[in-house]
């Protein structure tokens, strides 16, 4: 945006980049406000007023007017499986956001008319039946009506899947096929299978089913891969740590990512782990990558931190909080020769767990290792998840030097865990609050795209107020935290975790230029609104990587989706709606009066004899069949 009053004058000082008239928060305690920002080759070089950054602009120097908004550091996801995510994103048709079944399922039914035959229509993530207004899963029965002959998977949490006749068929399901271990096929009164999966409690059979699915060719996950990082960086994300996963291979699965960044085609900063795939091969697999690389190798847009989630399959631990905690049988020495593996080599990991039983038996084998010496030898590590972890835990991590990332999967399975454990439980789940007290670093992310929504403003919003998607109030104010210290978890700690808190997660001289300017100001926007936040200009390492609204066009142009009939392609990734301009919880207000305000009325013609004593059941010919 062409901005009067500035002259070209700066020679050698010359700025790339600079964003002036902004509401900079900079994390920095040193300086926390400022006005504007400079950017050459990458780093920042002026943080200040408008007035700083004039002396700045050169001939070449790319001027953005912020026109007042609020600026940020970019925000680090620090738990995202953002590589995974990229290999099938527009494979995938996202209900990220939207607020009814009915609209999801008008979505499914166009999307099954343009995909051609042998290919599946896929709803992966990112989603919560307590999201819709209808407050519930699609049967197979709409399912088989949306789609009649095109394959439909849709992914449910960490619970479930439905599948329609087509996809039951290009599965192989059949009343022959028997349960795998740890799931559970539902099958109707004649034996058959009826299109739903059930992780009972393990997720396999849902990710197995799914990786039945085609895949991209070549060039087309490249594609794919950069039209994820670029919807990433509609949100202000500018760095994200891989947490690897299930079904994805090192190094195969990684060189689509390896092959952008040679290409200097990443408009996110990955830090990427390594998980092993193969229970009792463990061991093997992570000898092997510790001859081929080691931690930190790469630079400031690709580079590996470590191994994990898991690093052995028998000491993972399921969430599916719809199931019973899982038993599991002795798993230590194996566990311990893979640390003591790590420890001897200077790897760092970090490690799946949701219970609090899995992570005492992790740190006594972490304990043993420290009375030795070994532990943790200067390593980085850390716990994902850990929602019912103890204090005297959290203790024993903060006496090992340990960290914690934090997820908002209970935005997602919050109902879920409140029915098995109770409120009381799940005020604590995790305990954030206690984890801060104690010093340890806190990492926060999204765990998406499988289960929770990659929109790391859903995530914020959990990490404030404690509430679900379906507005549940699941941690109450002792458990929460400040919007500061949201956004700090959301940047610093998340450089911490990848050992680059010196170069990134605050705007400072020296530090790398990643920065988002906001549509909104997340520190004055009333809170049912925070997750409706986007970035209108998000720029990595002095590059826009992403404009919009009056910044329209200074981004990099991207090649167009491919294929063709991609459901990114029309509808795009996450379904975002305006604010409400009314705060939610007024809204709710009104609501529950309108409500009874239509009971009380329906109750006064009953009792005139004007309409039936008992209310009539709910229809919607919409969904009849």
């Amino acid at each position: 945006m062409p901005v009067g009053g500035l002259v070209p004058r700066a020679t050698d000082n010359a700025a790339d980049l600079v964003v002036r008239n902004a509401k900079v928060h900079t994390g920095d305690t040193v300086r926390p406000q400022a006005e504007a920002i400079a950017i050459r080759d990458g780093v920042i070089t002026v943080v200040g007023g408008d007035n700083d950054v004039a002396s700045h602009v050169g001939p070449g120097t790319k001027v953005v007017d912020a026109l007042g908004r609020r600026m940020v550091p970019g925000l680090n996801d620090a738990h995202l499986h953002v590589i995974r995510g990229g290999l099938n994103y527009v494979l995938e048709l996202r209900w990220d956001g939207v607020p009814t079944l009915r609209q999801g399922l008008a979505m499914l039914r166009e999307q099954a008319a343009r995909t051609p035959k042998g290919q599946w229509v896929r709803v992966v993530g990112g989603w919560s039946a307590e999201q819709f207004a209808e407050r519930r899963l699609p049967t197979a029965a709409e399912l088989n009506a949306a789609a009649p002959d095109t394959p439909v998977f849709v992914l449910h949490l960490y619970q479930s899947a439905v599948l329609n006749r087509a996809a039951l068929k290009a599965a192989g399901f059949t009343r022959d096929t028997p349960d795998p271990r740890g799931g559970q096929i539902v099958r109707g009164r004649d034996g058959e299978p009826t299109g739903m999966l059930l992780a009972a409690p393990s997720a396999l059979i849902l990710y197995s089913t799914l990786a039945k699915a085609p895949v991209l060719g070549g060039e087309d996950k490249k594609t794919s891969t950069r039209h994820f990082l670029r919807e990433l960086n509609r949100f202000g994300l500018t760095s994200a740590i891989d947490a690897a996963g299930g079904f994805q291979n090192f190094p195969d699965n990684y060189s689509t990512v390896v092959e952008l960044a040679k290409a200097g085609q990443l408009s996110l900063r990955i830090a990427y782990h390594l998980f092993p795939q193969t229970a009792g091969q463990e061991i093997d697999d992570l000898t092997r990558w510790i001859e081929m690389a080691r931690p930190e190798d790469g630079d400031e847009w690709l580079r590996l931190n470590g191994a994990g989630e898991n690093l052995t399959w028998a000491a993972a631990d399921f969430e599916n909080f719809a199931q019973p905690r899982p038993e599991h049988a002795d798993y230590e020495a194996e566990f311990e020769k893979a640390v003591r593996l790590l420890m001897e080599n200077g790897w760092g990991f970090r490690l799946h767990a949701t219970y609090d039983e899995t992570i005492r038996r992790d740190l006594a084998v972490f304990e043993k290792l420290a009375a030795e010496g070994l532990f943790p030898a200067g390593n980085r590590w850390l716990f994902d998840h850990a929602e019912t972890v103890s204090a005297d835990s959290l203790d024993r991590i903060a006496a090992l030097g340990g960290a914690m990332s934090v997820q908002n999967r209970l935005s997602f399975q919050g109902e879920a865990f409140v029915r098995r454990y109770g409120p009381g439980a799940a005020a604590d789940a995790p305990p954030i609050r206690a984890m801060l007290e104690r010093g340890l670093t806190v990492g926060a992310g999204t765990d998406a795209t499988r289960v929770s929504t990659y929109n790391p403003w859903v995530a914020l919003h959990w990490l404030i107020t404690g509430r679900t998607v379906g507005d549940l109030v699941v941690r109450p104010p002792h458990n929460r935290v400040d919007r500061r210290t949201a956004l700090a978890m959301f940047t610093e700690a998340g450089a911490a975790l990848t050992g680059e808190q010196g170069v990134k997660g605050v705007l400072r001289p020296g530090f790398l230029g990643d920065l988002a300017v906001l549509s909104e100001d997340y520190f004055t926007v009333p809170e049912p609104d925070i997750p409706h936040i986007e970035s209108l200009l998000t720029v990595v390492g002095g590059r826009i990587v992403h404009a919009t609204a009056e910044y329209e066009g200074l981004d990099e142009e991207l090649p167009p989706v491919s294929p063709e009939w991609s459901p990114v392609a029309h509808f795009g990734g996450y379904q975002g709606t305006p604010d409400t301009g009314l705060s939610g919880t007024r809204q709710a207000e009104l609501l529950g009066q309108a409500v009874a305000e239509s009971e009380q009325h329906r109750q006064w013609r009953a009792r005139r004899g004007l309409t039936p004593e008992t209310a009539s059941a709910f229809f919607d010919p919409c969904f009849s069949l």
